[in-house]
C-alpha cells in the first residue's frame, strides 16, 4: 500500500442538473465512493463487514463547491487520513476533473458494530495509521460553514 487512495470515475448523464453541471447531491455520491475504496483498503471491505458486522458512519460532513464540472467530465478523488482515534477517522477528500480542484469533503467518521460504536481492530487501525502523513491539515480542514448576519427583526 502506498500513496494516497484514489477514486476514479466519470461524470453521468444522470448527473446533470437543469443548469448543465454536474447536481450538487453527485458530488456527495461520488466522495462516498472513495470512502468505501478507502474501507476496501483498509481491510473494511464486503468479506469485512459481513464477517464482523462493523463498518464506516458518516457522523459528520463539510462540502466545499469549488468548481463547476460539466458533463462526461473524468473525475478524481484523493482521500487523506487526518487523523483517528479508536473509533473515530477524520477524512479529507479532494475531487479533480482534468487536474482542477473542484470540490473537498471533510468528514468525520465512526467505526459501528452490531452494539454500537467499537474500536477498529489492530488490523485496520495499522493500515489507517499508514496514510497518516506528517504533512499539515488542509488549509479549510476543520471549517464551519461562514455564518452571515440575521436580518433586523
Amino acid at each position: 500500500m502506498s500513496g494516497p487512495p484514489v477514486h476514479h470515475d466519470v461524470v453521468r448523464p444522470e448527473w446533470i442538473d437543469y443548469n448543465g453541471h454536474l447536481s450538487e447531491p453527485y458530488y456527495v455520491l461520488v466522495f462516498g465512493d472513495a470512502t468505501t475504496a478507502l474501507m476496501e483498503r483498509t481491510g473494511m471491505d464486503a468479506g469485512y463487514r459481513d464477517a464482523t458486522g462493523c463498518s464506516l458512519y458518516t457522523v459528520e460532513a463539510h462540502v466545499r463547491y469549488l468548481r463547476e464540472i460539466g458533463p462526461d467530465a473524468p473525475l478524481e478523488v484523493t482521500t487523506r487520513v487526518l487523523g483517528r482515534d479508536a473509533k473515530r477517522l477524520r477524512l479529507w477528500h479532494e475531487l479533480r476533473s482534468a487536474g482542477r480542484l473542484c470540490a473537498t469533503e471533510e468528514l468525520m467518521c465512526l467505526h459501528v458494530g452490531p452494539g454500537g460504536a467499537t474500536p477498529f481492530p489492530d488490523g485496520v487501525a495499522a493500515d489507517l495509521d499508514a496514510l497518516v502523513t506528517g504533512d499539515p491539515a488542509p488549509e479549510h480542514a476543520g471549517r464551519a460553514v461562514q455564518e452571515v448576519p440575521r436580518p433586523p427583526t
